[in-house]
């Protein structure tokens, strides 16, 4: 394997809010597989434009097909960027873990500028993952942003966040579906 590739495709990784921390499954990906993260100029007030930005200069530095691999406010990113970049065919497939409902009346002020939710469908395969207790987001808003994106929606049991404090070290099961998006097959695809 190739440094920052997966069966000849880029991984890039993009973090959520405030980043992910040494033991999240984002963080132990890239040292383990030294694929690529998105560094965001502003983790603490993240604006949607300047984080659409970003991707875009990222994918732009290569012509490799990428795999994006989102979690939490990074998955809204995925959907905001594919509404309005040129770059999508760049993109081969999404991993969105924990997408938060940014809608919510409770949404902490710096994440004000990431509504509304876009809610096109995304020109590229997806999986959505989702908790079953995840506090940013009910099981049935997941459900509801994984039909509007055209994901394929894995729901998983009670990991809260689906984060470090989930405890899923490497999390060889989000690999899997990794590998499911590197290699579509008839169950895995965007509509």
């Amino acid at each position: 394997m190739t440094t920052g590739h997966y069966k000849d495709l880029r991984v890039l990784l993009l973090p959520g809010w405030l980043d992910s921390d040494a033991g999240h499954w984002q963080s132990r990906w890239e040292r383990r597989h030294g694929w690529q993260r998105v560094v965001q100029d502003d983790w603490q007030w993240p604006r949607r434009g300047d984080w659409m930005m970003r991707l875009d200069e990222v994918l732009l530095a290569s012509s490799t097909p990428a795999l994006l691999v989102a979690h939490s406010l990074g998955c809204q990113l995925v959907a905001a960027w594919s509404a309005h970049s040129r770059l999508r065919e760049r993109v081969r497939g999404a991993l969105l873990v924990a997408p938060p409902d940014v809608e919510r009346d409770d949404m902490p002020p710096q994440l004000f500028s990431w509504q509304p939710i876009v809610r096109e469908r995304l020109p590229f395969a997806s999986i959505v993952v989702t908790s079953s207790d995840d506090p940013f987001c009910a099981p049935e808003r997941a459900a509801q942003m994984a039909q509007q994106w055209g994901s394929e929606l894995h729901a998983l049991g009670p990991l809260g966040h689906i984060n470090a404090a989930s405890g899923l070290g490497d999390w060889p099961a989000g690999l899997a579906l990794l590998q499911g998006l590197a290699e579509p097959s008839d169950t895995i695809h965007a509509w």
